[in-house]
Order: structure tokens, then C-alpha cells, then sequence
């Protein structure tokens, strides 16, 4: 019901080195032609790495499958040991992984966590650095651990303590952007966190006043860090903000923590979010659902989890 394909991928950025990997490709009508596999979100993809099966969760086109799995060739952490080689492993990175960079931090102190977390993000040490990349990374003392979003031009900053679960902890949090948009995508990748999410209803997170919404929901994300902040818009993902009893006869924004299962949670007189002093609004909204000032509601549809 399947074919297996086998590859040996050189590449020439420093910081990689050539690998081999098996891709099996498996549809519901017997095998298919890698080409034509690729580029179709039908097939059920597994991974082979030196002969073990590896559960295939990326993206499943063409130019996409490839940065993914260039990701599975990269050391465990990469050593950095100029300007030049920082710059050269955060382009080939790319964006569909969160980066980490250590500068001036010692390898043994992320090296057990970079194995943990391999598949979810890129690790490297930076040994040798000029102080412009120190401005270009925000940091202005070592040792530092800067965490990288590309896709969304984030990125975070991390002084210690560097015991490993105060460590495992920012490198957990620090997995998704401050603000989540919530799609298909990052529902799944959000299966193995286990916080709730603070969840804002838009009409439309392309219109201005949404933009300056997220904003807000970032600052409040980085002092509130045991939750997810996400957001969605109706025009976005109808279906997904219907099951929070949110639509276009909806007084909008709407707010309301997701407790991850078949509940969610508004609190009460915060129930939406007026234009005027947005800030406070949504700080009332969770000083209230920490008070217990809450109702429980039930979703109107099919859990959207683990799909």
C-alpha cells in the first residue's frame, strides 16, 4: 500500500552535514509516485532515521517537506563561531522552527533539553560574536539564550538562572510566539502544551484595529507566560470560533480561556472587549478569571484538538 524512497541530501551551509533519510509514503489507493506525493495533503507520510519510524507531523509541500526535513540533519546544537557562521545558520533555519542561540553559553547546559526538543526547534552556541550582532540580538551581557521567530520578527531574551527546569521552562514557553494565530497548523503543533489559552474572537485579524489588538495580547502573553494568548478571526475560521458561541452577531472582540477539551471559560462583565483602553480590558479579564469569577461553558461543536 506503499513505496519507500531512500536519499542522501549534501548540503554545503557549515553548520549541517550530509544525511541520509527514508520517506514512506502510503495513500488509500496503493502506492503513489514520490512527485506527485509530495505535493498532495493526502498520502500518510513516515519517517525513517538509520531504519527508525518517526511520526511525520510537517508541512507536506514540496519546497516545505524539504526545509523540514533538513531540520532532522542539523547536530543536535550547532556551534557558532563568528558573525558570519550566526548569520549563516539562522538563514538556513528558516521559519517553520523556533531558533535558539546561546552566546557565550556553555554546550552541556542545553545539550540534554536541544536533544528533548529537536524536533520542535533549532539549538545552537554562539563561541565568538562582535557586539553588533549583540545590538542586532538585543542582549547586553553573557551568558544569553535568545529564542527566534522569524515568521512572526519576535524574539525573546533569556539571563538565567540556568538550573534545567528554570531553563526547560523558557525553552517550553518560548516554543510559540507570544501571540498565537490559531489555524489547523498550530492546533496541532499545540497538542503537547499543556497551558490553557487565553483565546480572543476578531472579526478579521488583518483589519488595523485587530492588529492593534495583538498588540496588547503579546505584552499581556509575556507577563502571564502558564497561559497561551491566541487569536482567530471570524473571517479567518468561521467553524472554529462558532464552537465558542462567537459569529458575526457576536459583540466583538470576545475573550475566553480554553481549558484545551470540550470546555471554555468567560468571566464575568468581561465578556467582550471595548476599543477604548483595550489594555486594561483584557488585565481585568484575567485578574477575574484567576479570582474565579467565571462561567463554564460548554464548546458548541467538535473538539478542533488533536485533528
Amino acid at each position: 500500500m506503499g513505496r519507500c524512497w531512500s536519499w542522501t541530501t549534501p548540503t554545503s551551509i557549515r553548520p549541517f552535514r550530509p544525511w541520509t533519510l527514508s520517506l514512506l509514503i502510503s495513500t488509500p489507493h496503493g502506492a503513489a509516485t514520490a512527485s506527485a506525493s509530495l505535493l498532495s495533503a493526502y498520502p500518510t507520510l513516515k519517517l525513517f532515521m538509520h531504519g527508525v519510524p518517526i511520526e511525520y507531523n510537517g508541512p507536506r509541500k514540496a519546497d516545505s517537506l524539504v526545509r523540514y526535513l533538513k531540520k532532522f540533519a542539523a547536530p543536535d546544537v550547532s556551534i557558532l563561531d563568528s558573525d558570519s557562521a550566526i548569520s549563516d545558520f539562522v538563514q538556513a533555519a528558516g521559519t517553520y522552527f523556533p531558533i535558539y542561540i546561546g552566546f557565550g553559553l556553555n554546550e552541556s547546559l542545553i545539550s540534554k533539553l536541544a536533544i528533548k526538543y529537536k524536533k520542535k526547534a533549532w539549538f545552537s552556541v554562539a563561541k565568538d560574536f562582535s557586539e553588533d550582532v549583540m545590538v542586532l540580538y538585543d542582549f547586553d551581557k553573557v551568558p544569553a539564550l535568545a529564542s527566534l521567530h522569524p515568521t512572526y520578527n519576535e524574539h525573546n531574551i533569556f539571563y538565567g538562572p540556568y538550573e534545567e527546569e528554570v531553563l526547560e521552562k523558557f525553552i517550553r514557553h518560548s516554543l510559540f510566539p507570544l501571540a498565537v494565530p490559531i489555524n489547523y497548523e498550530t492546533l496541532k503543533l499545540l497538542n503537547d502544551d499543556e497551558r490553557k489559552i487565553v483565546l480572543t474572537i476578531v472579526e478579521d485579524v488583518d483589519e488595523e484595529k485587530s492588529k492593534k489588538l495583538i498588540k496588547i495580547l503579546k505584552s499581556a502573553a509575556s507577563a502571564n507566560r502558564d497561559f497561551v494568548f491566541g487569536y482567530v478571526g471570524i473571517k479567518q475560521w468561521e467553524n472554529f470560533a462558532d464552537i465558542f458561541g462567537a459569529n458575526k452577531k457576536t459583540r466583538l472582540p470576545k475573550v475566553v480561556v480554553w481549558d484545551r477539551m470540550e470546555g471554555y471559560f468567560t468571566v464575568n462583565g468581561s465578556e467582550s472587549i471595548d476599543e477604548e483602553d483595550q489594555a486594561s480590558q483584557v488585565s481585568q479579564f484575567l485578574e477575574g478569571y484567576k479570582e474565579g469569577r467565571i462561567i463554564k461553558e460548554r464548546i458548541g461543536g467538535p473538539s478542533f484538538m488533536g485533528s
